[in-house]
C-alpha cells in the first residue's frame, strides 16, 4: 500500500466546493491584495487563537520578522531560541540587526528547555522566541517567569501549532504576540505563501499593519521604514473556509496519533511522541525517534511509505550561522534528535489502514535486527 507522507489534494478535495465559491467570490470583487477577505479571515483567526486581533501576512517568515521590528528589537540586540527549528526564526532575528542566541531543548518535548534560559540571558538580550514544534507548545508558564523577571519579551513561533494548547490556552496567546505560518503542508494551509501575527495588545497589531503596509498610517503617508508583507485576498478566503474545519481536522490528526502511538509504543529501539501534561498536541507531525532512522527512512521508501526528516542539521550548525562560532556538542540534545528523529506520515485524511501499513513496516524494521538497540530516554 503506498502511503504519501502528505495529501494535499484528498483536503482539496474534501472542501473543494467551498473553496471554488470562496475564490469565485474574490475573483467577482477583485479584492486581490489585503482587503475585506483578509479582515474577515484576521477577525476568525483571532477569535480561534482567542486573541483580540490577528493581523494577516505574506508569511510566517514575515509574521517573525515584523513581530521582532514592532517590538523595537535591532541590531546589537540578542534573542534566544532554539537550534532545532527550520532556519526561518533565526532568519527573521538576523535581519532584524540582531543575533540568535540558541539553547537546548528538552529531551522527550525537543521544544526549549527553560531551565537553560536563564544562562543565556545577557544585558543584550531583548526577547525568547520559544518554538512550538511538531504541534505540541512549549513549557510556557516557567518561560514566561523568566521573561517577566527579566523584563523580556515573547514571541511565541506557533507556525507548527495551530490550535494546540497550553493548560487550555490556545497557541499564541499567552506571548506578547504568537506567530503562524500558513504554508500549505501545516494544519491550517493556504494554496501559496501566508502567514499571521496575533497579540492582545492594540499598539503592537497597529506597528505590524504600519509596517507590513510600506510604513503607511494612510495612502501615501510613509511614518517609518516598512515592507510589502500584505496577504492576499483569495488566500486570506481561502484560510477562512479552511478555520471552520480546523478543529475538526485536528482531532484527526490526534487520533491518528494516537492509533500510532497503540502500534508502536513499547517497540524495543522507538521513541513515541510524549504528550506533555499540559499540553494538547495537534500532531502537525508524527516524530519518532531511532538511532538508524537513515536505514528507515530508506526501508519505508522502498515500500512505498514515504516520510520526512525535521530537521537534520541544527542551525548552529548552518554554514549560514558559521559566525556564532559554535561547533558541535554546544546543544547535544538537540544535535542528538536532528540525527534520530523521522516524521512519519501525518495528515488529518490518513486512514487507519495506512497508519497500519506504516507501523506493520517499522515493526518489519527493527524485528529483523537492522535497527540498533536504543540506549536513551523512553
Amino acid at each position: 500500500m503506498r502511503v504519501p507522507f502528505i495529501n494535499l489534494k484528498a483536503q482539496h478535495n474534501r472542501l473543494k466546493n467551498e473553496i471554488d465559491a470562496a475564490i469565485h467570490e474574490v475573483l467577482e470583487s477583485t479584492a486581490f491584495a489585503g482587503g475585506p477577505f483578509v479582515t474577515a479571515f484576521e477577525e476568525k483567526f483571532a477569535a480561534f487563537c482567542e486573541c483580540k486581533y490577528a493581523v494577516g501576512l505574506g508569511s510566517g517568515t514575515d509574521a517573525l520578522w515584523l513581530a521582532l521590528l514592532a517590538l523595537g528589537i535591532g541590531r546589537g540586540d540578542e534573542v534566544i531560541t532554539v537550534p532545532n527549528t527550520f532556519i526561518a526564526t533565526a532568519e527573521a532575528i538576523s535581519f532584524c540587526g540582531a543575533t540568535p542566541v540558541f539553547v537546548d531543548v528538552d529531551e522527550q518535548t525537543y521544544n526549549m528547555d527553560p531551565g537553560l534560559l536563564e544562562q543565556a540571558i545577557t544585558a543584550r538580550t531583548k526577547a525568547i522566541i520559544p518554538v512550538h514544534l511538531f504541534g505540541q507548545m512549549a513549557d510556557m508558564d516557567p518561560i514566561m517567569s523568566v521573561a517577566k523577571r527579566h523584563r523580556l519579551f515573547v514571541i511565541e513561533d506557533a507556525s507548527q501549532a495551530h490550535g494546540a494548547e497550553y493548560k487550555g490556552r490556545k497557541a499564541g496567546s499567552i506571548g506578547d504576540i504568537g506567530c503562524f505560518s500558513f504554508y500549505p503542508g501545516k494544519n491550517l494551509g493556504a494554496y501559496g505563501e501566508a502567514g499571521a501575527v496575533v497579540t492582545n495588545h492594540d499598539e503592537l497589531r497597529k506597528k505590524i499593519q504600519m509596517l507590513r503596509e510600506h510604513g503607511q498610517s494612510k495612502k501615501y503617508v510613509h511614518n517609518v521604514i516598512g515592507w510589502n508583507a500584505r496577504m492576499d485576498g483569495i488566500q486570506g478566503a481561502i484560510l477562512s473556509v479552511k478555520l471552520n474545519h480546523l478543529a475538526e481536522a485536528n482531532a484527526s490528526r490526534r487520533a491518528h496519533g494516537h492509533l500510532y502511538d497503540r502500534h508502536l509504543r513499547g517497540l524495543e529501539g522507538v521513541i513515541t511522541p510524549k504528550e506533555a501534561c499540559y499540553a494538547q498536541h495537534v500532531y502537525h507531525l508524527y516524530v519518532v525517534r531511532l538511532p538508524d532512522r537513515d536505514e528507515l527512512l530508506q526501508a519505508l521508501f522502498e515500500k512505498d511509505i514515504f516520510c520526512g526528516i525535521h530537521y537534520p542539521v541544527p542551525l548552529h550548525l548552518q554554514e549560514a550561522y558559521n559566525f556564532l562560532r559554535l561547533g558541535e556538542g554546544s546543544f547535544p540534545v538537540a544535535e542528538k534528535c536532528a540525527k534520530e528523529l523521522i516524521s512519519l506520515p501525518m495528515f488529518p485524511d490518513l486512514s487507519p489502514e495506512q497508519i497500519t501499513t506504516v507501523a506493520r513496516e517499522v515493526k518489519a524494521f527493527v524485528s529483523t535486527g537492522k535497527s540498533e538497540q536504543y540506549a536513551g530516554v523512553t
